[in-house]
């Protein structure tokens, strides 16, 4: 394994592993309040029309519409209050010709009424009559049976990401269980004899270790269940055995540090040994992260990433959480870059060696004009506050050979 490795592109490199990766998701049922975040396993359709009946969009009077036709405030039109559409229940009388009906905002229409006049277009006379003051169209101010969903629609899709407002739509298809994919169970090594955990006084050479904490924080964010299985010292056979276990009780297993080129690349050697197809690319031509490890093993991923915290959360986030999103069965993008969260104008040129995708980290601010201005950052990748203070990551296409100041970019968010 000490020979160079052959750079491939990231989408190169997701989608090689797309190509081999099982369907790990399993199904688990969830209360309706608990749901929100967690990804659809099965599509929802309405089994009952939405909203069940014809309802008021305002406060007025119900009307036939046709008996309004020509009224305005010079001209009014007279109808007979006929009685009053209460809310939570449907009106048990229907209206005759030349009658209308009180009705609330939200209360079933009854029947004979296809139109709302609103109660500032309206005055209720001491005679009990109503005076119209303007006409209205059939289906004026009404919400109709239906209107939102039809029974057979297709409410949410499987593989939808939960939002709040997806919540409030369930609640109102009367679904109370949510059938959702499990959390994928991820394992997460750290290794290096320098590491010790972020508890611990470091002693002269040591380092606390940043990168379990923070690969365990996104994948936990992106829905896995992350556990972090410590620190392994570098060792092959020790890394070997560890990993092994770890990955047994897992469905994907990511190991930080020990990736580049070098006399003490154990990661390599250790995750060759796990199984089969085993690894599909060593080296992606990115910066930072280019010594990036992709396996695969018996339908499982499989990543070593590198060991500067900066590297390890650019291709954790380029590759490792968009896995993630495929064992949740979400829709994912060739390549697997999502969208951009905004655009933004550079406050400075940007260099990049045409061949390989650069990530800089940026800070947004308000610019000249109103517009959104990126301020890139340029730190060594070890550095870990360069990201802690950054509100997104701009991409450098492979063959841009760096962008200008002043140019409209694309900012995703972390």
């Amino acid at each position: 394994m000490s020979e160079l490795f052959t750079v491939v592109s990231p989408d190169d490199a997701f989608e090689r592993l797309r190509a081999v990766l099982a369907s790990v998701a399993r199904i688990e049922s969830v209360p309706l309040e608990r749901a929100v975040g967690r990804t659809l396993a099965r599509e929802i359709v309405a089994s009952e029309p939405l909203p069940p009946f014809a309802r008021s969009a305002m406060d007025g009077y119900a009307v036939c519409a046709r008996e309004t036709h020509g009224a305005s405030e010079s001209s009014p039109i007279y109808l007979r209050l006929a009685g009053e559409a209460l809310m939570g229940m449907l009106p048990a009388f229907a209206l005759a010709a030349g009658t209308c009906a009180r009705i609330h905002t939200g209360a079933a229409l009854p029947r004979g009424a296809d139109a709302v006049v609103m109660v500032e277009e309206t005055n209720l006379l001491e005679s009990g009559d109503v005076e119209v003051l303007a006409s209205v169209a059939c289906g004026e101010d009404v919400i109709q049976a239906a209107e939102d969903l039809a029974p057979g629609d297709l409410a949410l899709a499987a593989g939808h990401r939960l939002r709040p407002i997806d919540i409030g739509g369930l609640a109102a298809l009367g679904v109370v269980d949510v059938p959702v994919a499990a959390p994928p169970r991820v394992a997460v090594i750290s290794t290096g004899d320098e590491l010790v955990a972020p508890g611990v006084q470091p002693r002269a050479g040591e380092i606390r270790d940043v990168n379990g904490a923070l690969i365990c924080a996104m994948l936990g964010e992106a829905g896995a269940q992350a556990r972090h299985y410590g620190i392994v010292e570098d060792d092959e056979h020790r890394l070997f055995a560890a990993a092994a276990a770890a990955l047994a009780q897992s469905d994907a297993l990511v190991v930080t540090a020990g990736s580049s080129v070098s006399a003490r690349d154990t990661t390599a050697r250790a995750l060759a040994r796990l199984g089969e197809p085993g690894i599909l690319l060593h080296g992606i031509a990115v910066k930072p992260g280019k010594p990036t490890i992709v396996a695969c093993v018996a339908g499982r991923p499989v990543f070593g990433l590198p060991g500067n915290p900066v590297s390890a959360a650019v291709l954790c986030w380029r590759l490792v959480v968009p896995a993630i999103r495929l064992l949740l069965g979400q829709p994912v993008s060739v390549g697997g870059l999502g969208a951009a969260a905004r655009a933004a104008r550079l406050t400075k040129n940007v260099p990049s060696r045409s061949g390989r995708e650069d990530y800089v980290p940026v800070t947004l601010m308000l610019g000249a004009g109103g517009t959104t201005d990126a301020q890139p950052t340029f730190a060594k990748s070890n550095l870990i506050f360069s990201l802690v203070r950054s509100d997104g990551i701009l991409r450098v296409p492979r063959d841009a050979g760096g962008l200008r100041a002043g140019e409209l970019v694309e900012i995703y968010a972390w």
